[in-house]
């Protein structure tokens, strides 16, 4: 029986130590992409996958790739299990979005692979240079962080759901932005534990390192819709695709804007490929009409090919 369906991949912060372990253990093909990985890096991601720490599997160079490959590994055993498997089309959160064009052959694993790796470690240089943080804005009206983000000089990272929106940039603009919260109408502010300011201005020098990149990286045009972070919109051009990406790590993650997107083209089926639910939670926000089965392990690929009638 066929299946069509959206995915839907993770964005950091979703890494857990031990991700991908009971997948490789149960399917050679899993251990196949693992050791792909590591050979293509040069480094044990799969060691770091699997043993942690969580500090080093945390680190935006190693928790990057190990999404990635978590996420394609996944893939991988669902198209083994429903050959029929019709991809509809893709989006990710995030970092979650270089998954998603892996997913639509926009680009092979490997190439992806080095990409993802090179911005996570264009990334942690930026972190390292800088002192920035990121705060979670949760109940308030999206015009009044707006405007909060606007007086302390920070910007808009991610609009995750309506009511949660993150802002990210200078630690004390971001201070200031969460002492405001309450007199701007936020029921909550939640100050990230995150290593810098993700999808700000700060991030301004591992933009211009990926933008580099990207210029000469085989890109070709994905077989299915691609919904980018930064226009809410599909994407299918490799000029655009290049630009995209390169834009997303200072730009916003608008995706409440990229479910309705999806939504409006006539999707109801989204099957998450992740080590949490976080993207089917926050579909529950954005429409719960839509119908999210997310797969993060043996057991929930499992109860997920029940779900779907296989």
């Amino acid at each position: 029986m066929s299946v069509k369906a959206v995915l839907l991949f993770a964005g950091q912060g979703a890494q857990k130590v031990g991700m991908g372990q009971d997948l490789a253990a149960a399917y050679p093909v899993v251990q196949e992409l693992f050791d792909r990985a590591d050979a293509a890096l040069g480094i044990a991601l799969s060691a770091v996958m699997r043993d942690g720490p969580m500090e080093e599997l945390t680190k935006t160079s190693r928790c990057q790739p190990a999404l990635y490959t978590h996420g394609l590994a996944l893939l991988e055993v669902l198209k083994s299990k429903i050959p029929g498997l019709e991809i509809a089309a893709t989006a990710g959160l995030s970092l979650g979005e270089f998954t998603a064009h892996a997913a639509a052959g926009t680009f092979d694993f490997e190439t992806g692979l080095s990409l993802v790796f090179q911005r996570g470690s264009f990334m942690e240089e930026a972190c390292d240079a800088t002192r920035g943080a990121m705060v979670a804005m949760i109940g308030g009206e999206e015009s009044a962080i707006r405007a909060l983000a606007a007086e302390c000089n920070v910007d808009v990272a991610n609009l995750n759901a309506p009511g949660q929106i993150v802002l990210s940039g200078s630690a004390e603009g971001i201070e200031m932005a969460a002492a405001k919260a309450k007199d701007a109408g936020i029921k909550r502010a939640i100050t990230l534990p995150v290593a810098g300011a993700y999808h700000s201005r700060l991030m301004a020098s591992a933009q211009e390192k990926l933008a580099a990149v990207l210029a000469t990286a085989p890109i070709a045009s994905p077989r299915c819709p691609v919904v980018c972070n930064f226009l809410a919109s599909t994407v299918s051009d490799p000029a655009d695709i290049r630009s995209t990406l390169a834009s997303q790590v200072t730009g916003s993650v608008r995706w409440v804007e990229s479910m309705q997107c999806l939504r409006d083209q006539g999707h109801e089926l989204f099957i998450e490929l992740g080590p949490d639910a976080t993207l089917a939670g926050l579909m529950g926000k954005i429409d719960k009409a839509a119908r999210v089965i997310s797969i993060k392990d043996v057991a929930s690929l499992d109860a997920a090919l029940t779900q779907l009638g296989q």
